[in-house]
Order: C-alpha cells, then structure tokens, then sequence
C-alpha cells in the first residue's frame, strides 16, 4: 500500500495553526476596567505599566517568541508562496506546484485582463482574482463574436443609468440672513 504524502507546505500550514492556538489573545492593559478602553492591543508605553514590565500575573504582550514557525511564514492560507505580477512576463518566473501570483494593486483592467488570460494558459493560480458575473458574461459574449461597438455603447447606457443626480446647492440670500443686531422673524 502507498500512503498518501502530505506535501510540506501542508504540513507547515498544520504547525502554524497549532502554534496560533497557543497564542493568547493580547488585551489592551486595564481594558477590562475600563470601558472607554477597547480589546484592541495598544502597546503600553507608561513607566509603571506592568504588562509592559511582564511582571506575572498580568497579561503577555506580543514578542518575538510567539512568532510563527519558519516554514509557514510569507505562505497564504491555500498554501502557496505569494509572487507579485506587474506584467504577463513575471508569470514566467512562477513555480506552479509552490507558488502563486497576486496582481499588483496598481495594474490596470487591460493588463489585468492579460495576465489573467495567460495565467490560465499556464495553470498558475491567482490569489486575488474577482471576476464579477458583468465581466464573466461579456467575455463569453465577445468569444462568441458580438461586435465591440454594440459592447461600448451598452457601457455608455449602464454608466449613464448608475450616474447618481446633483443635488442643487441652497445658496443664502442677503433676504434670508439677518443683518447685524436684527432678530430673525
């Protein structure tokens, strides 16, 4: 019999997991005295804070040694490496069993669209990849030949309807303020 392997990006996934459950929850110092306070960690900066002291029986704050191990640390949760892509050319240097590509924040929709187009030719998974049913369902239709100016204008008339309406600004008259010392009527 064969067993099955796990692969290692699994395992560290595991190891990270149990490491997270060890961790406590950081507290804001004398958060629970105060409701002004929230949960949120803050890092206590006073001279006598004791959390800041670590003098026992206070609360942990973080430190180094509630890190993550190595070998899990920089991957996503679906247990790929990260690689940012800014063009179709960076998808060349991706590793498709280790890792996986983000688009950049900064790419453009035609780019975009590119990179997509061959990361599906290369098999390589893309993290953050939003693909919207209005998008999904005019490439199907460009691949079935519609014309592009008939697409452009059915763009025109969404973007018209979606066009939120000026609201007239209310400019105030010399009839409507009251001159100095006046009462308003």
């Amino acid at each position: 019999m064969t067993e099955k392997k796990i692969s290692p990006s699994r395992e560290a996934l595991k190891l990270r997991a149990r490491a997270k459950n060890k961790k406590p929850k950081f507290i804001r110092a004398e958060s629970w005295k105060f409701d002004r306070f929230s949960l949120s960690w803050r890092k206590p900066r006073g001279l006598d804070n004791k959390i800041r002291r670590k003098i026992k029986g206070w609360p942990p704050g973080p430190s180094t040694g509630y890190k993550g191990p190595i070998s899990a640390r920089f991957l996503h949760p679906s247990g790929y490496r990260e690689v940012i892509v800014f063009n179709v050319g960076d998808l060349s240097n991706i590793d498709i069993n280790t890792q996986a590509a983000r688009i950049a924040h900064t790419v453009g929709k035609r780019k975009r669209a590119l990179i997509i187009a061959e990361a599906k030719n290369l098999n390589i998974k893309i993290l953050n990849l939003k693909v919207s049913k209005e998008t999904e369902e005019k490439t199907d239709e460009a691949s079935e030949g519609e014309e592009p100016e008939a697409e452009a204008e059915e763009i025109k008339e969404v973007k018209k309807e979606t066009k939120p309406k000026k609201k007239p600004i209310k400019k105030a008259t010399k009839e409507t303020k009251p001159k100095k010392g006046e009462k308003k009527q």
